[in-house]
Formats: C-alpha cells, sequence, structure tokens
C-alpha cells in the first residue's frame, strides 16, 4: 500500500520542524518549557452514571469493577457466559482449534484467554470485550449480565481495542487477519475497518477522534528472538489513520494518512538494532508526541510528529540482566506506558523486571515501585492524579500518585489481571451490586 504523508499544513516543513524538535526536547529535559494539556472531547460523567474502573481478568473470563473513590471492588462481571457455545463451536470446526490451541500454548502461557480488552459506552449502558481465545468482540449488558451483541473476527484472536472520544465506537485488532475493525459500540456493527502490519495490536484515538494511532508488533510469538533474526518478525508498522477515511465506505479512499517503520527511525537517531515492534503507547496532552515502548527494551522511546523523528529514549532498569531474550513474554521487557494529565510524568509498567516506575518527562528520571509480580498494564485515572498498575503475575492491582510517586492503594483482583479501563456505569449500579 503507498503511503499518503499528511499535508504540510498539518506537519509543517520537516526540515524546519526537526530543528524545532530538537530544541523543544532539549528545553523539556532542561526544565525551560512545559507543556500544557489539550482541551479533551472525551464525555464528563453526567447524573445518569458514575465513574468506575473496570480489571480484565484475562485467564478466568472475568471483569472486576471497582469504585474509584474507595478503591473497594463492587462486582465481578462474567465476560464468558456464552462460553458452552463457543467452545461447541470450536471443537466442531478443525481450524478454530488448532488456533484456540495454539494461543493457549504460544501465546496464553498454557492458559486460555478469554479478556484482552474492555471499555464501556458513555451512557454505563454497555461493556464492550474483546475475547481473544474465543477471536470475537462481545457487547455485554451491565444491568443483566447478558450478551447483547457480538462481532467475529475475521482471524482467529481478538487484541488489544481503542474507544473514541465520544464513546461511540471502538477500533480493535484483528489479530492474525491483519486489519483493525471499527465498530459501533451500542451495536456491534462494523463501520469500517483498515490495514495493518503483522499482529496489529495497539489503537489510541486522537482528543478529537480524528485520528487512529496504530501499532502492529509483529510474530511475538517466535523463537527466532535475536536482533539479527529480527526481520523474521514479519512487518511492523506504526500507523496514523483518518478516522473519517476507515469509516466512509469508500473501498477506493486509502485511510492511512502515514506509515512509519520505527526500527528504521531509531536507527537514523543512533539507536541501531532495536525492534520495529511498537507496544503501548502514551501521547502528550499536544499530541505533538507520543512516547512508547518497543520489544525486548527496558525502557521507552520520544519520538516527536512534526519532524518526524526520534529526539530521545529513556533507558530504565534491566533487573534481568542475564535473561536470555528468549524469555521475555511475548518479546516485552516492558508492557505499559501511560502519561498523567498534566503531561509531565509517565507511568511505565516494567513487566520482566518486576517494577512499576514513575518517569519525569523532562529529565527521565525515575521512581520504582515494587507492587507485585509481572506488571502487565498501566493506565491514567480519568482525574489525570493517579495510574493504575495491574499486577498480572500476583493478582492484583495497584494505585500509584503520581504528585507523591508511590503506592496509595492496592486492590485484589482476578486470575491474571491485565488491561484497565475506566468507564462508567449507571448511577444506581454500585448500590444495587
Amino acid at each position: 500500500m503507498q503511503t499518503r504523508v499528511i499535508p504540510e499544513a498539518v506537519r509543517g516543513s520537516r526540515k524546519a520542524a526537526c530543528i524545532v524538535a530538537a530544541i523543544t526536547a532539549a528545553a523539556l529535559a532542561l526544565g525551560l518549557v512545559t507543556t500544557s494539556p489539550a482541551s479533551s472531547l472525551h464525555a464528563v460523567a453526567g447524573p445518569d452514571v458514575r465513574e468506575a474502573v473496570f480489571v480484565g481478568n484475562n485467564w478466568d473470563g472475568t471483569a472486576d469493577v471497582i469504585d474509584p473513590r474507595t478503591y473497594e471492588r463492587v462486582a465481578r462481571i462474567n465476560i464468558i457466559p456464552d462460553i458452552d457455545e463457543r467452545m461447541m463451536e470450536i471443537a466442531t470446526n478443525p481450524v478454530r482449534l488448532a488456533y484456540f490451541l495454539a494461543i493457549r500454548q504460544l501465546v496464553g502461557e498454557g492458559h486460555d484467554q478469554f479478556v484482552d480488552d474492555m471499555y464501556t459506552t458513555n451512557d454505563g449502558r454497555l461493556l464492550s470485550v474483546s475475547k481473544p481465545s474465543l477471536a470475537d468482540v462481545v457487547g455485554i449488558d451491565l444491568e443483566t449480565g447478558e450478551i447483547v451483541w457480538r462481532f467475529v473476527m475475521d482471524g482467529q484472536r481478538s487484541d488489544h481495542m481503542g474507544l473514541s472520544p465520544d464513546g461511540s465506537q471502538v477500533a480493535v485488532s484483528d489479530s492474525t487477519a491483519n486489519v483493525v475493525h471499527i465498530l459501533d459500540t451500542q451495536t456491534g456493527q462494523e463501520l469500517g475497518e483498515f490495514p495493518s502490519g503483522d499482529s496489529p495490536h495497539e489503537n489510541t484515538y486522537s482528543a478529537d477522534g480524528s485520528l487512529i494511532y496504530h501499532a502492529s508488533i509483529g510474530r511475538v510469538y517466535t523463537p527466532t528472538d535475536h536482533p539479527a533474526l529480527d526481520t523474521t518478525k514479519g512487518q511492523r508498522y506504526f500507523e496514523i489513520v483518518d478516522t473519517d477515511a476507515a469509516t466512509d465506505g469508500d473501498p477506493g479512499t486509502d485511510p492511512i494518512l502515514e506509515r512509519i517503520d520505527m526500527g528504521e527511525k531509531l536507527d537514523e537517531a543512533g539507536y541501531p538494532d532495536m525492534s520495529s515492534a511498537v507496544r503501548p503507547m502514551a501521547l502528550s496532552p499536544d499530541e505533538n508526541w507520543v512516547y512508547f515502548q518497543v520489544s525486548f527494551f527496558h525502557g521507552f522511546v520520544e519520538y516527536n510528529f512534526q519532524c518526524d523523528c526520534v529526539t530521545r529514549v529513556a533507558n530504565l532498569p534491566n533487573l534481568v540482566p542475564d535473561m536470555p531474550r528468549e524469555q521475555y513474554l511475548l518479546d516485552s521487557a516492558h508492557h505499559g506506558i501511560a502519561m498523567n494529565g498534566a503531561g509531565t510524568k509517565l507511568c511505565v509498567a516494567g513487566t520482566m523486571s518486576d517494577y512499576a516506575a514513575i518517569v519525569s518527562r523532562r529529565t527521565f528520571s525515575y521512581k520504582l515501585i515494587h507492587g507485585g509480580e509481572k506488571p502487565y498494564w498501566s493506565t491514567t485515572s480519568k482525574d489525570g492524579r493517579h495510574c493504575y498498575v495491574s499486577w498480572s503475575g500476583s493478582d492484583r492491582i495497584s494505585v500509584i500518585s503520581y504528585p507523591k510517586e508511590k503506592e496509595i492503594a492496592t486492590v485484589p483482583v482476578g486470575d491474571h489481571p491485565q488491561r484497565i479501563r475506566s468507564g462508567y456505569v449507571p448511577a444506581g449500579w454500585f448500590a444495587a451490586h
């Protein structure tokens, strides 16, 4: 597919932008400038809904609902009430069965993956959930617990999702079909799709919903983990996608505004032999910068959109220096990064080293927090002042204060928590449960 470059009116002159970005990055590091949060178009909770935090327990097929005011677990939702029907379908389809067993062994560490990502509608009525081993996305009624819609992947596994700011659509990665589906959150109907590299992964909407920042991670389940064999991981891209073009129904419209090989960008910036596989990402409030993790790397990368260049790389501690790369969980040294509302600090999940880190965006100095085993995700609270970290190996989550840079609460959850998302429930839901 031919890349369509973002118009210069949006991106500016790349040569001049590189100079500006370099100066800005240096100024950030010296504390001479700060960034102010951009205005957010995300809906604010009204009188008919209450904020809630959802934790997906991947291996036992449930989601825990936590009250963000008290950090108490209020309820546990069954995400797979249809498991008997789905297993019958799998057992009678040789292709589906082969993939189901492969996902269990190659991706699930010997476990079935029943809950990957989840988001609520802004009215608190439905919870959209991707179920990797069952290769679908479902909409669950939060009042009844019933599945009201189901969307089946083209391929054999569903993965990470992204929610539009107005809550009307989710973008879900179809791992083996190498496409991303955009679904209506109320009905589950497909609004459109766009192509990806191998193993599409992360999806993040811009604040105004006009763009989707997408990344593919390649074949992370293969044993060919030496840098010299990196090309065997497949095609891995960071894509900037025009949301309207992806959903307008015109097959002649190319929704990919730009397709970037971040491994090449790292090499150009003086960081050779780093992976092109972009893992979780965090946008700055002004959306001029993105901070992302890459396979095998203990730390993260700072990239500037205006200059189309890597400006800095943050090295965080590798507490498992003798561990072979082949033992890294799906190639991820770190998996989870979020930014506080002020745009001044990042919250990083140091997966293989068993720590979370609060990192200064200005200096990349850090404070380590040891709250459990195998941290697998980090999410910033809706008020921007706290970071939620899932410790998948300890079946708990931490609530970490950005200002205090320490854990202020811990919540026990189900088996192998991964994604944590803030959302809404109906106003009387907590009392009823």
